[in-house]
C-alpha cells in the first residue's frame, strides 16, 4: 500500500509477490499449518506480527491465510529455571508482572523502566531495587493511554522516543486494540512529573492519515524526527516540542519513493543513516543503497551501497530487515532479513564507516536454527550494544518462526551463539523481542510474556565511552534540582535498536546516587538535556533532580550512558 487513497491497489501486486514466496520458505510457508482445531484470533499481542503494510494487506484480502499465520505464531511462557550462564553472558529472570504482554521498553531518565502491555492502552513501571537490582524490582502500573477524538489509543508496533525533556512520545500504531491493522495516525506523549498522557496530534498534510509502524529517532539537536509508515512519496516531520507541532522535512526517496519497514540510525556526524529496503521491490528487490539525512539541510543524500543485500528479496513477501547498531568505536553493524526464500543461503551483514561513507561486508549469522541447521535470520529482531563493546542480537529461522537463538557480535567482528533466555524461546520468533540498556549494563529484554528478562555480559566497558563530569555541585538538597556539565553525556551509540516497529534508544544522562555508608542507590531524574549526540567528546549538560527519599550523607554521583558510567564525583546530599 502506498497511501491510504489507493488501498485496493496493490493487492494483485502483493497476491503475487506472496504466493511467489508461499512457494519456497517465506512468510507463506507458515500458512500450511492446518485449520483444523484452530482457536479464532485474540486479544493476546503475541498472535500479531509486525507485517508490513503490503503483506498485511494481503492478509486481509486472504482471512484463512492470515487465521493460519495467527495460529503458527502462538506461544505461551515454558518456565524454567532462574538463571543460564554462558561464558559470553547470564540471563536472569525479572520479577513477575502483573500482566502479560509486555513489550517496548523505555528506559526513563530516572532510571525505571516503562513497559507497554501490547495492543492495549496500559503501561507499567519497573523500578529497580535499593541497589539498583532489576532482576529484583516492582512493578506499578502508570496512567494509561488517553481516548483521542473517541478512539482509545492502544497500539502495538509504533514510533517511541524520550526527548530531552524527559518526557516520552509514542506516535502511531500498526494495530490499534484489536488484531487487525489499521496503521493509526494517534499519538501521546508521557509526562512523568504529573503521571499523565496529552494527546499529540499527527503531522499535517499528505501522506499523515497513517503513521503505523514508523520509523523515528531523536537527533543529536534533540529535536524527534518521524517518518511516516505509509506515505508515497515518503514523508518525515519534525516536532516542536514545546508547542507539540511538527514542522515537514525532507525523506528518504531512493527506496521507490517509499520508507515502510525501514530504520533510523544516529551517527557521530548528526547525521540519520538508514537501509533502503524498496528499490526495485516490483522486480524481484535486492537492493543495495543506503542514504543519509543531513539534518542542517533537511535533505537525504547517498550513503553509498552495501556490498550485499540486505533486505528479504521482494519474492519472499516480507519486505523486512534487521536492526542497524551504532557501535561506539567501529562504525555501524547492519543486520541482514533475509528469511532464506530464494535460496538457503546464511544472512548476511554488513559495517559501514561513517568517515568514509562505505561499506564491508561482514560476516554471515550461523545457520544454527530450525531443526539446528537452518539459517538464522534478522527479519524484525531487535540487538543492543552492550558496554564490553559486543552487540547482543536474536534470530529466528524464516520470518516469526522458531526458535529463537540468541548471538554475540564481539567486538573482533565475530558471531558466537550464547545461552537463549530461561523462557519461551524455544516457542518464540525473534520478532517478540525487544531490548533496552539497562544503567547497570544489563540488557532488558521483553518477549510479549509476563516474565522480562536480563543478560548481564562479560567483560569491561570499553575504554573511552564512558562520560566525564567537568562540573557538579558538592552539596545537593533533597527536592532541588541542580546542573551538571561534561561530555559524552549521551554516550556513543543509541544503545538498543530494532527498527520501525519499536525504538528503545537510551542515549541520554542517567544520574546515579550511591550512599557511601549504606551503598543504597537513587536515580535522580534528568531533563533539559542539552544534547542527544553519540559524537566523541560532545559537550553536554542536563539537569537532575534530587528525590526526596535520597539518603543523606555523602555519596557518590555518577552520569550513565547506555550502561556505562562515568568516574564517579564525590558529592554531599542534605
Amino acid at each position: 500500500m502506498r497511501d491510504s487513497a489507493d488501498r485496493s491497489m496493490p493487492f494483485a501486486r502483493v497476491r503475487r509477490i506472496a504466493l511467489l514466496g508461499a512457494t519456497s520458505l517465506g512468510l507463506l510457508a507458515l500458512l500450511e499449518a492446518p485449520v483444523a482445531g484452530m482457536e479464532p484470533a485474540s486479544s493476546d499481542p503475541r498472535l500479531l506480527p509486525p507485517l508490513s503494510v503490503r503483506t498485511a494487506l494481503y492478509l486481509q484480502a486472504h482471512p484463512a491465510e492470515r487465521a493460519r499465520l495467527q495460529f503458527q505464531l502462538a506461544h505461551g511462557f515454558t518456565g524454567g529455571s532462574r538463571f543460564v550462564s554462558s561464558s559470553y553472558g547470564t540471563w536472569q529472570t525479572v520479577t513477575a508482572a502483573p500482566v502479560s504482554g509486555l513489550t517496548s521498553p523505555e528506559l526513563q531518565t530516572d532510571g525505571t523502566v516503562l513497559v507497554q502491555n501490547g495492543n492495549t492502552p496500559d503501561w507499567y513501571r519497573l523500578t529497580p531495587d535499593i541497589h539498583g537490582n532489576y532482576a529484583d524490582g516492582t512493578w506499578s502500573q502508570i496512567a494509561s493511554l488517553p481516548v483521542i477524538g473517541g478512539t482509545q489509543y492502544a497500539p502495538l508496533y509504533h514510533a517511541t522516543a524520550v526527548l530531552p525533556d524527559g518526557r516520552t512520545i509514542i506516535m502511531g500504531g500498526e494495530y490499534n486494540g484489536s488484531g487487525t491493522e489499521v496503521w493509526t495516525n494517534l499519538g501521546a506523549i508521557y509526562n512523568p512529573a504529573v503521571n499523565a498522557w496529552t494527546a499529540v496530534s499527527a503531522p499535517a498534510g499528505t501522506g499523515w492519515s497513517q503513521i503505523g509502524d514508523a520509523q523515528s529517532t531523536v537527533l543529536a539537536s534533540g529535536q524527534f524526527l518521524l517518518g511516516g509508515c505509509c506515505g508515497s512519496p515518503a514523508v518525515d516531520a519534525i516536532l516542536n516540542p514545546t508547542t507539540l507541532t511538527w514542522t515537514a522535512t525532507g525523506a528518504p526517496s531512493a527506496g521507490d519513493g517509499y520508507q515502510d519497514e525501514q530504520g533510523y540510525q544516529l551517527l557521530p556526524n548528526t547525521d540519520i543513516l538508514t537501509i533502503d529496503i524498496w528499490t526495485n521491490y516490483s522486480t524481484g528487490g535486492n537492493a543495495t543503497n543506503a542514504e543519509r539525512y543531513v539534518p542542517s539541510s533537511g535533505s537525504w543524500n547517498s550513503a553509498g551501497n552495501t556490498p550485499v543485500s540486505l533486505p528479504d528479496p521482494a519474492v519472499c513477501g516480507n519486505y523486512e530487515i534487521g536492526p542497524a547498531v551504532l557501535r561506539g568505536i567501529g562504525g555501524v553493524v547492519a543486520f541482514g532479513g533475509d528469511t532464506g526464500c530464494t535460496t538457503p543461503a546464511a544472512d548476511p551483514t554488513a559495517v559501514y564507516s561513517v568517515t568514509t561513507n562505505s561499506w564491508t561486508k561482514g560476516p554471515n549469522v550461523p545457520s544454527v536454527c530450525g531443526s539446528g541447521k537452518a539459517a538464522c535470520d534478522l527479519a524484525d529482531a531487535p540487538a543492543a550494544l552492550m558496554p564490553n563493546g559486543s552487540i547482543l542480537f536474536a534470530a529466528s529461522s524464516g520470518y516469526g518462526s522458531s526458535p529463537t537463538h540468541f548471538f554475540e557480535f564481539t567486538a573482533r567482528d565475530q558471531i558466537v551463539q550464547v545461552s537463549d533466555p530461561l523462557a519461551n524461546s524455544v516457542n518464540s520468533g525473534a520478532y517478540y523481542y525487544n531490548f533496552v540498556v539497562l544503567p547497570n549494563g544489563q540488557i532488558l529484554m521483553t518477549d510479549f510474556s509476563n516474565v522480562a528478562e536480563v543478560y548481564t555480559p562479560t567483560g569491561s566497558p570499553v575504554s573511552g565511552l564512558a562520560p566525564t563530569i567537568k562540573a557538579a555541585s558538592t552539596t545537593m538538597v533533597r527536592g532541588r534540582s541542580y546542573r551538571i556539565s561534561g561530555t559524552q553525556f549521551s554516550g556513543r551509540s543509541q544503545g538498543a535498536y530494532y527498527g520501525d516497529d519499536s525504538q528503545t534508544f537510551s542515549n541520554y544522562p542517567i544520574v546515579r546516587l550511591t550512599n557511601t555508608a549504606t551503598g543504597a542507590v537513587t536515580y535522580a531524574r534528568t531533563y533539559n538535556h542539552s544534547n542527544h549526540s553519540v559524537a566523541p567528546n560532545a559537550a553536554g549538560a542536563t539537569d537532575l533532580a534530587i528525590p526526596a527519599t535520597t539518603p543523606t550523607g555523602a555519596s557518590s554521583l555518577s552520569v550513565i550512558a547506555n550502561g556505562i558510567a562515568s568516574t564517579p564525583v564525590s558529592v554531599t546530599i542534605k
